[in-house]
């Protein structure tokens, strides 16, 4: 699943002609928001994460395990 930086940051190289400044400046600057996004995800992950007590952990982890199929058997 793509962040919605991201999908506008694909949008803008598929749809504007990257040979000029302007483009290229509204990538950098959509790059470095996504940048962004990404810390205040990760803090916010991490902040809910802090707050689980080891058991709801530990079934995170199952869960996430199973989903992503990373589980060893």
């Amino acid at each position: 699943m793509k962040t919605p930086m991201q999908e506008l940051l694909e949008w803008v190289r598929a749809t504007l002609p990257m040979d000029l400044e302007t483009p290229r400046l509204i990538e950098q600057k959509i790059e470095s928001m996504l940048e962004k996004e990404k810390e205040v995800l990760r803090a916010s992950l991490m902040k809910k994460v802090s707050e689980l007590s080891d058991n709801e952990i530990i079934s995170l982890y199952n869960d996430l395990s199973e989903f992503f199929n990373t589980k060893e058997i």
